[in-house]
């Protein structure tokens, strides 16, 4: 993760605003949707996408278990017989 020097506080209701030199370049828009990771101690903040969780298509897509999936390959899943490692 690259720092930037940018420092935020979190206001009474626990938001903060993004720099609009990161929105910039992540082309987030004034109502655009973001999705927001925690993991290994770390918040990741992230433009939400409407792409096909397997092949990242945009075309077609459904939700899936909160998964956007598309129509090929929801078509495909019944051909899988094995799991991959």
């Amino acid at each position: 993760m690259k720092p930037t020097g940018i420092v935020r506080k979190v206001d009474q209701l626990g938001r903060i605003v993004l720099p609009i030199e990161m929105r910039r370049l992540l082309n987030i828009g004034w109502n655009d949707e973001v999705n927001i990771y925690f993991e290994e101690g770390r918040v990741t903040i992230a433009k939400s996408e409407m792409n096909c969780l397997f092949c990242g298509s945009e075309s077609e897509t459904y939700f899936f278990k909160r998964k956007l999936v598309c129509k090929s390959c929801i078509q495909e899943l019944p051909n899988v017989t094995s799991i991959e490692q």
